[in-house]
């Protein structure tokens, strides 16, 4: 149960990555998120301990920097400088999106000095002045255009008692509106990969997690009786089949080992030749955009690691199919 909240409001952030895997694009993997709270933890000042345990996104406005018009869209490229030798450098694709996102981080103190609502409101506020400095998603976070001052950051402690804890929820919860927060839906994707089993002994995950990313058209023929006489006629009625209800996307997870775990300095040309290496593949799920309004506790919306080291699995969890 989370016990302190930290909200960053309304953080514009301007070209940010929304090539979020090989296979998949639209919105930032939520592992760069995971990346912006791991950062911020760890250029905390020293006169704040706090840690740092998950993160929610809730975004209230998404601009892909994408051509218009037409069924195919193409990403906005940039062409870049020419290289040593004079000649032109080779485009190499990056698509990009203008965001704004608030962030809720669960947090715990580790000092114990969060008791008066004074030293909260200081630390929710030098952390919104540090996550102004930073990259987000590969993209940079621009001043806020709320010269009002509407939207300010909050470090809620959640009290003991139940009913009290509701309140303050219902009352974080609206000043997440309008807004749509990711969440992970595995138990759509194991449910649709049996449902296809019984018609086809051969489906596997994927072909339920490619079945729940498309609008799936079918062809249905039906005989209507005619306006001026009662012969029947067939007639081609098209239908969107759609297996679940909501707003679902494919998203990428985490990621699967596909070789051993290297010592430091055995691979050649890696990033970091100190720590150990791995060679891996993107890990996929299905993602349900849900509105903050729907979500019954904080933790419903919150992202965090669980890794399994022994099988080589380093992936995010969240927890809102299982309440």
């Amino acid at each position: 149960m989370i016990d302190h909240l930290l909200l960053l409001p309304r953080l514009r952030i301007q070209n940010a990555n929304v090539i979020s895997s090989p296979m998949t694009w639209g919105f930032p993997a939520m592992s760069a998120f995971v990346g912006v709270q791991q950062v911020l933890e760890r250029n905390l000042p020293d006169d704040i301990k706090l840690v740092f345990n998950e993160i929610g996104v809730v975004c209230h406005h998404i601009e892909p920097q994408v051509t218009e018009g037409g069924f195919i869209k193409a990403f906005h490229l940039t062409r870049n400088p020419v290289d040593k030798s004079g000649s032109t450098a080779a485009i190499v694709e990056e698509g990009r999106a203008h965001l704004e996102v608030s962030l809720l981080i669960g947090v715990e103190s580790e000092g114990g000095d969060l008791g008066s609502a004074e030293r909260r409101r200081d630390i929710a506020q030098a952390l919104y002045e540090q996550v102004q400095g930073m990259r987000i998603a590969g993209g940079s976070v621009m001043p806020s255009l709320d010269t009002q001052k509407r939207h300010r950051p909050e470090l809620v402690s959640f009290s003991a008692i139940e009913v009290d804890r509701k309140k303050q929820w219902q009352r974080l919860k609206r000043r997440l509106l309008p807004g749509f927060a990711l969440v992970l839906r595995d138990d759509l994707l194991a449910e649709h990969t049996a449902t296809l089993k019984k018609h086809d002994e051969t489906a596997t995950a994927l072909d339920a997690w490619l079945d729940l990313s498309r609008l799936n058209h079918e062809c249905h023929v039906e005989q209507v009786k005619g306006n001026n006489d009662d012969k029947e006629k067939e007639v081609v009625r098209w239908n969107v089949r759609r297996p679940y209800p909501g707003w679902l996307v494919p998203i990428p997870v985490g990621y699967g080992a596909i070789s051993e775990l290297y010592a430091p300095g055995d691979v050649t040309n890696a990033r970091d030749p100190k720590v150990p290496f791995q060679f891996v593949e993107s890990l996929y799920s299905i993602g349900e955009w849900v509105s903050p309004h729907r979500f019954q506790t904080p933790e419903d919306l919150m992202w965090f690691v669980e890794n399994d080291l022994d099988r080589g699995i380093y992936r995010l969890q969240n927890d809102y199919a299982k309440r």
